[in-house]
């Protein structure tokens, strides 16, 4: 198997420049726009360490989500997403969208600490439990949380997810992550016990590779959640998240106790 073919999304889709230009506007586009937001939130000691939380509507107490970022834990930041709380917040959920320290910067190990300490903030900041969201990376990271069953995120909608990562370590991407197969185990969903989740709901584009299909089957079947193919390559699927009427924002709503499901 050729796994940089497999893993290189940004080789495996040549158009995404673009799609990540759309990304920036669009997000600023809809900070801009939105009433009620909370910008950059310090959750730890470093700049990266800050969240924005966006609110549905005056009194800031709705049923929270989190949307993690993805980039292979070495590119982008939270200022790419906003938009992606567009679809929730229609349906009365808040979302908080973190930053956070990358590769080579800091190993991914840290990451992970540091995703678990937003998490922990967030939940105690609101007095709500989580949805976590994430893509790619972010949904690796959603994963771990889950995998560590923090108190704080019982429910997950891993999108594109990494949950095994030593098909990774001969590839370019670990040219920053500088993973060692050990590391790469140790730091894998799939190599922690099935977690006591409250729902699991994972998607995988079906325009990705083979191996991000087989491991968003693996992790959801696994841990004894469900799995979804949608339209789009790793970049488009996170379209619909935009979009209050989407079926992956109905997916969101009912991993969500408290939230207003679509009629």
């Amino acid at each position: 198997m050729d796994l940089e073919a497999e893993y290189n999304n940004r080789a495996r889709v040549p158009e995404h420049p673009a799609i990540i230009e759309g990304w920036a506007r669009d997000a600023a586009a809809f900070r801009d726009a939105h009433a009620d937001v909370e910008m950059g939130l310090s959750y730890g000691p470093t700049e990266r360490q800050r969240m924005d939380i966006f609110w549905p509507a005056p009194g800031r107490r709705a049923p929270m989500a989190m949307f993690w970022h993805g980039g292979y834990w070495q590119a982008l930041d939270r200022s790419f997403f906003s938009h992606m709380a567009r679809g929730l917040l229609a349906h009365g959920v808040a979302v908080a969208v973190p930053s956070y320290d990358l590769c080579p910067y800091v190993p991914l190990s840290e990451i992970v600490t540091q995703a678990r300490q937003a998490a922990t903030f967030l939940a105690a900041r609101t007095g709500a439990p989580l949805l976590g969201i994430g893509h790619s990376a972010g949904a690796h990271l959603v994963a771990m949380l889950m995998g560590q069953e923090t108190a704080a995120m019982p429910a997950g909608l891993p999108i594109s997810v990494l949950a095994e990562l030593a098909p990774l370590v001969p590839t370019s991407i670990n040219h920053a992550l500088k993973l060692s197969v050990t590391e790469a185990v140790a730091l894998s969903p799939l190599s922690l016990p099935r977690p006591a989740h409250r729902g699991l709901h994972a998607v995988v584009g079906a325009e990705e590779s083979g191996e991000y299909l087989r491991q968003t089957r693996a992790l959801a079947d696994t841990w004894g959640g469900t799995h979804a193919t949608v339209p789009g390559n790793h970049f488009t699927l996170l379209t619909p998240l935009a979009d209050p009427d989407s079926a992956l924002v109905a997916a969101a709503l009912r991993l969500l106790p408290g939230a207003e499901l679509p009629t």
